[in-house]
């Protein structure tokens, strides 16, 4: 796969452009990058070719338009569990919770996701940054220091780190679930929401200040 060109990319504003959006989505999820001509993309949209390259100049740069666009979705989980006025600690359980059902939810666009930083991440590691991740990354890291300013979550820790442990948990959980359930040992495998709700109490109990006796009420699970 080529390198896509630099500079931003603009939002999908008009009915076509999500329409196309849709529809490169649903088919890279369903066949892979190289697997799907832009003809097929214009056609599920039920626009032209012309229209297409209008809206993304090329198919490079609509590939990282649906990458930025899933990403966003998941993010939109976050950000709509954390919005409000309730305790820190519940409201980051409900969203752990809410991003682990999306990810297995939306199984095909996560694998796309994944398949994507896995095969071309050390080859495309600046544009995927970039263009994809890192705002959706900083959005996560910013829900970690609300805690650690309101003093309900450990100040020194690193909130980045922090986030990619709650990110990192949730996705080996979607890529091993079909083999963690065969495990004896693993009985978590079969309850997702048990799994997130275990898996934020303990590390809310490792990230709470000195002191403390974790966030909040822990699960019952």
């Amino acid at each position: 796969m080529n390198l896509p060109q630099r500079g931003p990319i603009p939002p999908a504003r008009t009915n076509s452009a999500r329409s196309i959006l849709a529809a490169a989505e649903a088919l890279f999820a369903e066949r892979g990058y190289n697997a799907v001509p832009v003809s097929a993309i214009a056609a599920r949209a039920g626009v032209s070719k012309a229209n297409v390259f209008h809206h993304f100049k090329t198919k490079d740069r609509l590939y990282l338009a649906v990458l930025r666009r899933a990403c966003g979705a998941s993010t939109q989980v976050w950000r709509e569990r954390m919005a409000g006025d309730g305790a820190f600690g519940e409201r980051i359980r409900h969203a752990a919770r809410a991003h682990l059902l999306h990810l297995l939810e939306q199984e095909d666009v996560s694998r796309l996701i994944l398949r994507e930083v896995v095969e071309n991440g050390p080859r495309r590691g600046p544009e995927l940054a970039e263009q994809v991740f890192d705002e959706d990354f900083a959005g996560l890291v910013q829900v970690i220091r609300e805690g650690q300013h309101h003093g309900e979550l450990r100040r020194e820790a690193d909130p980045a780190v922090v986030a990619a442990l709650l990110l990192g948990a949730d996705v080996f959980f979607f890529l091993a679930r079909s083999v963690l359930i065969h495990m004896k040992t693993a009985t978590f495998a079969v309850d997702p929401e048990r799994y997130s709700a275990l898996l934020m109490d303990y590390l809310l109990s490792g990230l709470a200040p000195n002191g403390a006796d974790g966030l909040d009420a822990k699960s019952d699970r």
